[in-house]
């Protein structure tokens, strides 16, 4: 039986993304207007090297995004092998959920106060609801 329902966290993880990308954007660039960078002259430049120019406040968002595209990629690889397998239902969408809602609350933590042991706790449970599919796939597939 294939079950598919996986790929709904997998969307939404894809869309939230989208957000934090439009939400880094609509701080970063009026901040960079405030402290008169011009974009135009930039030259071998990284975001990173914002970090120093703009308000923390303004880097949050940023670094989230940047976040966001790291180990969820693993997320995503996880959840389409399992959707492909016909394994993306019952407790692997349950635990596909739990790593979305994880992430998106460590996105708005980190995003708004940025309180390292909130983001560390919410980051860890996540990489445990991911490690769940992680072992599942391979349980499934390989074993």
């Amino acid at each position: 039986m294939n079950d598919h329902s996986i790929l709904g966290p997998v969307a939404l993880l894809g869309l939230w993304s989208m957000l934090m990308w439009i939400w880094m954007y609509a701080v970063r660039i009026p901040a960079m207007q405030r402290a008169k960078i011009d974009a135009k002259n930039l030259v071998g430049t990284t975001g990173r090297n914002l970090d120093d120019a703009l308000p923390p406040q303004v880097q949050w968002k940023a670094h989230n995004y940047n976040h966001l595209m790291e180990q969820p990629t693993v997320f995503y690889a996880i959840c389409l092998a399992l959707a492909i397998a016909g394994m993306g239902g019952g407790l692997n969408t349950q635990l596909a959920w739990a790593y979305v809602v994880l992430r998106i609350l460590h996105s708005l933590v980190q995003a708004t106060v940025n309180r390292v042991m909130w983001r560390f706790l919410l980051f860890a449970l996540g990489s445990l609801s991911l490690l769940g599919l992680c072992i599942n796939a391979v349980r499934g597939l390989l074993l």
